[in-house]
């Protein structure tokens, strides 16, 4: 499974960026998918995640900024980051698993991509 992230960028607090990662048809429509984030000195933490439903779940200190969504048409995984503040400051990696349930931790998908980096400036 391959997964390629692309839209990463450098903007100022209260900007937007719009993250995309695009896989296979297959990953795109069967499998959990979500996005997480690693800052510089940190671990990798859970930004959100969407299910086969398209069930989706934030991380609380993205909850009501971010959206997660799929577009089957295109293939592609997008997260929508508005209002971004300079604690988003990170790379952020696309993650997929093909069992049942989305795991809420990196270390237990199945794929993980290579990664976009996003800076915010204050």
């Amino acid at each position: 499974v391959q997964l390629v992230e692309s839209g990463g960028g450098s903007v100022q607090a209260g900007g937007s960026i719009k993250l995309s990662c695009v896989s296979s048809a297959y990953t795109v429509n069967r499998y959990c998918m979500g996005w997480f984030r690693q800052a510089p000195g940190k671990g990798r933490e859970g930004v959100a995640l969407i299910d086969r439903l398209k069930v989706a779940k934030y991380a609380d200190s993205v909850k009501d900024r971010f959206i997660i969504s799929k577009d089957f048409a295109k293939n592609t995984l997008y997260l929508q980051m508005n209002n971004l503040k300079p604690e988003d400051t990170a790379m952020y990696y696309c993650a997929a698993d093909s069992r049942n349930g989305c795991p809420a931790t990196a270390d237990k998908y199945m794929y993980q991509g290579q990664g976009t980096l996003v800076t915010v400036s204050s």
